[in-house]
């Protein structure tokens, strides 16, 4: 915790007893703690110990983490790159995240060679936007072009396959399940 969030722990305290409805003759007789050590405490002109806090909290129903201030953590993500075969994954969310989130790039294919779709099938639910080039999506029986700007969104229990198409790469943002991570970015590439 930084050194100046214990001088927020007293108006966080005036503030709840006040939406609370107390006054601090009220909070005193039912703490213990005298008027003028509580209207200290609020003005910051009182150190906060756990003697006063806890008492304080359970008279206002409240748990510690209501009052003591919370350090925001670093909202970044460390970013990771893996490659599956060719086809290249960047990490875009937190490895924790319920959906994981990853910019995806696939290869543009050799001149004059047509991919032979292999479709997958795995639990979970599969969202994706293309960012750049044509992504070929190959889903049940369709067999469909995305080009910049596009989304799709499908269940990944239907048999599925994705691949860039025309001159170049594709560039995908692609959001799924965990399940989803597990499946595309363990999976070994077929010989």
């Amino acid at each position: 915790m930084p050194d100046d969030s214990l001088s927020l722990i007293g108006p966080r305290l005036k503030a709840w007893r006040e939406k609370r409805g107390m006054t601090l003759a009220e909070l005193s007789a039912a703490t213990g703690i005298s008027s003028s050590t509580l209207s200290r405490l609020e003005a910051g002109k009182r150190a906060p110990n756990l003697e006063l806090v806890v008492p304080i909290a359970r008279s206002l129903r409240l748990e510690l983490d209501d009052i003591v201030p919370r350090a925001a953590p670093d909202p970044r993500v460390r970013r990771t790159t893996s490659r599956i075969g060719h086809t290249q994954y960047e990490s875009l969310s937190p490895e924790s995240s319920a959906v994981q989130t990853y910019k995806v790039t696939f290869p543009a294919n050799e001149p004059g060679v047509v991919a032979v779709p292999e479709p997958k099938v795995h639990d979970g639910q599969e969202w994706l936007y293309v960012l750049s080039g044509r992504l070929r999506l190959v889903l049940g029986d369709q067999d469909l072009t995305l080009g910049p700007g596009e989304a799709a969104e499908f269940d990944t229990r239907i048999p599925h396959w994705l691949a860039a198409t025309g001159r170049g790469p594709a560039e995908v943002l692609s959001i799924f399940s965990k399940e989803g991570k597990r499946i595309h970015l363990r999976a070994r590439p077929t010989p």
